[in-house]
């Protein structure tokens, strides 16, 4: 009962946040110089053309009065019309969110799978070789910038020794699998369409390694940290003394009372993942929410604007409730607060 009443209660603390977050970003995109009925008309815009749309875009009513609209719309399931794409946002979400989200969750699983047994190893091996190398790994995955990295992965991988694909999701010739979750590799799995699977999952290599190399470098430099601090512990000495083995120790001891910061931090990342992968997808040419967010605020397309940034925003909250619920499954003694 107590887990439900704190998950109960962080949902209902979710809705000042978003109402917050749309309230400000509303009223921020539409006090941004420029006029989306000039660039929906284009340079052959007249005064009159111009005028006679914005009357029908609602664009002349007062800034209180359009939000309320738009309030309205969400409450009933719309969230306006794209004036990019000529489509409902909720539509284009629905389209181009998959393909992040699958992006996202690939690095993350990248992150986990080399970042923390570095961060292990490199607190284990102190100042020895080992940790001197997962340190510079660390480094450098951070001070990379992630545009950098992408470019440098297509002039090797995909100009030079052409193994890996350099844009899309799927290569020419292959059909989407039936669609489930809009995560090609997933629904492929899902329907047993393996040609479908074994393509999308190449595609994801390049934009996912690149995706991960700084939150690899900054879940390693966390992990090692923690680690280190947890072997200091007396029960962690007492443990070494009654003859356990260096990986009981490490990760049935260490690593779970050590792993609370790594945690917070993967889901921060994760979030942030999600609603700045704008690089990466411009560089391979990832059909997904960066890439659209981007045409939305270039071409001042307010309802697009405001869909992926509450999107994001939610995504974000759900994300950090799932990890703080995490918290008491890896360490009972946490009270529900």
């Amino acid at each position: 009962m107590d887990a439900l009443r704190y998950v109960f209660k962080r949902i209902l603390l979710m809705i000042p946040i978003l109402i917050g977050i749309s309230i400000l970003t509303f009223f921020i995109s539409n006090t941004i110089p420029g006029d989306p009925a000039r660039l929906i008309l284009g340079p052959k815009a007249t005064p009159d053309g111009i005028e006679e749309l914005r009357e029908e875009m609602g664009l002349n009513d007062p800034l209180y009065v359009q939000y309320g609209r738009y309030v309205n719309g969400i409450f009933h399931g719309d969230l306006g019309e794209s004036t990019y794409s000529q489509q409902p946002v909720i539509d284009d979400l629905e389209r181009y969110f998959p393909a992040t989200l699958e992006l996202t969750l690939f690095a993350m699983l990248i992150t986990v799978l080399i970042g923390i047994p570095f961060g292990v190893i490199s607190a284990s091996k102190k100042d020895k070789l080992p940790d001197q190398f997962t340190r510079v790994f660390a480094l450098l995955g951070v001070a990379m910038p992630a545009f950098w990295l992408g470019l440098l992965f297509l002039l090797l991988f995909y100009l030079k020794l052409g193994i890996l694909p350099g844009s899309g999701r799927l290569d020419n010739g292959v059909s989407p699998p039936d669609m489930i979750t809009g995560m090609y590799t997933v629904d492929a799995l899902l329907t047993g369409n393996m040609v479908a699977f074994k393509s999308a999952l190449i595609h994801l290599i390049l934009p996912g390694i690149t995706q991960a190399a700084v939150t690899i470098g900054m879940i390693t430099r966390m992990t090692r940290s923690s680690m280190l601090e947890v072997l200091q512990s007396d029960y962690i000495r007492t443990a070494q003394a009654k003859g356990g083995s260096e990986n009981r120790v490490l990760y049935g001891h260490a690593l779970r009372n050590g792993i609370m910061p790594v945690i917070t931090l993967l889901g921060m990342t994760f979030g942030h993942a999600l609603g700045g992968s704008v690089l990466v997808e411009s560089v391979f040419s990832w059909p997904g929410l960066g890439k659209y967010a981007v045409n939305a605020i270039t071409y001042l397309d307010f309802p697009a604007v405001m869909g992926v940034t509450l999107l994001i925003a939610l995504l974000f909250i759900t994300v950090n409730l799932i990890i703080d619920t995490m918290y008491h499954l890896i360490d009972p003694r946490l009270k529900y607060n």
